[in-house]
This record gives structure tokens, sequence and C-alpha cells, in this order.
């Protein structure tokens, strides 16, 4: 065991005395997390007063008569309204709309009142109304859905009460929403599509930056060659090294965790609000849980990144290798946001990475049973334990570590 101590203090002293090391691991994170998000907050906020302040611009051809009452209720002051008669060309018009100068064209029947007055019975003609927006862009869009909303549904309710009377008559019956739900997976649910992701990312990202430069830099600046000579067992210096990356890429992934409770205001802005629907509460088992899946999966990580560094030759190799792997674990978090609610078989925890993801999935929805959260925990170490062997059977070989 002080082999083993010896080595984490060599690792803690490598980080914590290099200001740069210490910058990147356990400063940046935040700063990249809390400005990505302030950006994403503002420039969402800014789209979205944008196509509230915009005017419309809406070009109405053969406008009935009655129409203006509607509009003047309140589309008028959002729209700058031109209206075309039947012998106006719409062409200009619907080019206009196509390349975003003009946001709606609303072309009425010329005889359109006639045409419904004139309905009598099933089978007789009903006048259409046709509405030219673009579905590209969002300001066509908001002009075509305030029209319908702000004038075509008054003019409508007015024609069926021409022609009915008492619009009570129309109604068969209500609906009455009575909503049952688990409020603790309700609140949960948004969080438990996004955690997964972040915890994968940051948890690769910390080990990945630290595990390269802690085996393979060692190697090419000779320092592990003397490391190798000392008095030390090599299973000491594999498990002191393997201890001391996993701390600091914990210490490293709950910066980014800190600045994402601290940014959750801002996210609020960047998911269409100012509230955030992550509102949930954990109790102690679930902290616990938590932990201990994260802890399991930071050290399969930065196992897997020892690993890859130990048989890499230089620094630039191993980030060579590094990379694809990212890729794969990064991925195995992400796929868990595109899979619904859908229950997963038992032996799906037991897939590293992916059980993780989902055990964190269901542990945020209160849905996790103690088989799932012991599946996930037990996949992941296995692996973690197989490759710590690996890497271990590596140090041993002199012609992997003094690259001969």
């Amino acid at each position: 065991m002080k082999g083993i101590g010896t080595i984490i203090r060599k690792e803690f002293a490598r980080v914590f005395k290099d200001p740069k090391m210490c910058f990147s691991l356990f400063l940046l994170p935040a700063l990249i997390v809390v400005g990505m998000f302030a950006l994403m907050g503002y420039m969402v906020d800014n789209l979205s007063n944008d196509v509230e302040t915009h005017v419309s611009s809406v070009y109405i051809q053969n406008a009935p008569e009655g129409l203006d009452d509607y509009i003047n209720a309140g589309f008028n002051e959002i729209a700058d309204i031109t209206y075309l008669s039947d012998t106006d060309e719409t062409e200009s018009v619907k080019q206009g709309i196509l390349d975003g100068s003009i946001d709606l064209l609303v072309t009425f029947p010329v005889d359109f009142l006639e045409e419904i007055r004139a309905y009598q019975k099933a089978g007789d003609a009903i006048p259409s109304i046709v509405l030219n927006y673009n579905t590209t862009g969002n300001y066509s869009a908001v002009a075509k859905s305030n029209f319908e909303s702000m004038v075509l549904a008054g003019l409508q309710n007015s024609l069926l009460a021409e022609r009915f009377g008492n619009l009570d008559l129309l109604t068969v019956y209500q609906v009455e929403n009575n909503v049952i739900v688990n409020e603790d997976k309700a609140n949960g649910e948004m969080m438990a599509q996004l955690l997964p992701y972040f915890i994968t990312f940051m948890l690769f990202a910390g080990a990945m930056s630290l595990g390269v430069d802690a085996i393979t830099g060692e190697k090419e600046r000779g320092t592990m060659a003397k490391l190798l000579l000392t008095p030390l067992k090599r299973s000491q210096i594999v498990c002191g090294k393997l201890i001391a990356l996993s701390v600091l890429s914990g210490i490293s992934a709950l910066v980014y965790a800190i600045a994402m409770v601290v940014s959750m205001p801002v996210m609020g802005k960047a998911f269409g609000g100012a509230d955030l629907p992550f509102s949930f509460r954990v109790s102690i088992v679930q902290v616990l849980e938590l932990v201990a899946i994260m802890l399991v999966m930071v050290y399969l990580y930065v196992a897997l990144v020892a690993l890859v560094s130990v048989l890499a030759r230089t620094s630039k190799e191993a980030q060579t290798y590094v990379s694809p792997l990212y890729i794969a674990v990064v991925a195995g978090g992400m796929i868990t946001m595109f899979q619904g609610g859908m229950e997963k078989p038992l032996y799906q925890f037991f897939i590293p990475v992916y059980g993780n993801s989902i055990a964190i999935q269901n542990l945020m929805t209160n849905e996790l049973t103690a088989a799932q959260f012991g599946a996930s925990i037990c996949g992941t170490a296995v692996l973690a334990i197989i490759i710590t062997a690996l890497i271990a059977r590596a140090f041993n070989s002199e012609k992997v570590m003094f690259n001969a």
C-alpha cells in the first residue's frame, strides 16, 4: 500500500503543481459549460424576441366583407397588410414568400360569402381559403399561425352562427382532462435524457486529458523508465496511477457538474422558457447509487485510456487511438437520449457504458431497481478489472514499456 500511496502522491503533485494543467482540468471545463449555455440561452432568447417583435408582411386577395372586423381586433397590430383584388397578379408575391421578403399570402374565392350562404346540403361546394407561406421561414410560419387563430377562427365562428344560430347546438360533448402522473418521474424525465450523455462526456474527457500524459508522456520523457527501475512493484505503479487518475478525473467531472448546475437558469432559455423542467427530488440512497455508478464509469474510462496509452509509443499515437474510443463511449451515453421510456431487459444493464447510462436514466425517474443497479455496476466493473489486468501485463513487458 505504501508504494501505491507514493505513486498517487506523485501523480497529484504532477497535476496540482502545473498551473496550465490545473487550468485545463478544473477551470476551463467550467468556463466552457457556463459560456456554452449562456451563448445558447442568449441566441435562443434573441431569436424568440425577434420573431415576436417582427411585423409580418401579409397580402390578402379578395378579402370578403367584414374581414376587417377580425383583422382590426388585434392582427393589424402585428402585421402590415396589403389588399389585392382578383385581377392583381400574385406570382411576385409568391416569389417574395419564397425569398423571405413577404410572410403570407391569403387568397379568398371571389364570391366567398355567396358560396358559403349557397351551401344547403351535403355535396354542395365548400369554398377554400388558400394560405401561401414558407415552412422554412420562422416569420412566415408564425404569420400563418397568427392569421388562423386571430382572424380565420373568428370569421368561421361568425359564419357558423349565421348558418345555425346557436353555436352551442354544434357542441356534442366536452372533454375534461384529468392528468394522472408520477410527479417524481415527470420532473426527472428531462434530466434523465441529458444526464447520461453529460456524465459520459465529462468523465471520459477528464480521463483522456490526464491518462495520455501520465503514461505515454512519461514514456516519451524517460521518467517512466526511471520509475520502473525503482524498488516499487509494477503492480503498485499500475494501481497507483489508475487510482490517482480516477480521482483527478472525478474532480474534473465534478467541476463540470457544478458548472451545469450554475448554468441551469440560463439553460432554461435554451429550452424555450425561463423555468427549467429539472425540479426533481432524490433520496440519499439515489445519490449514493449515482456516485457508485460514476465511480465505476470513471475507473473504466481511465483504464481504457491507460491501456491505449501504455501500448502507444508516442503521445500523438495515443491521442489518435483514443479519439475513436471517445466517440464510441460518448455514443453509448448519447443513444439513451433517443430510446423513449420503453422498459429495458435486465441483460442490457450489464453492457458497460450503455448499461450505466440507462441505469442513470431510471435513477432520475425513480424506476431503478436493485437488480438493474447491481447489473450496471457488475458489468462495468468486470470489464474494468479485465482491462486493469491487461495494463499490468503490459507493464511487465520490457518491449512495451521501453518502446523496444
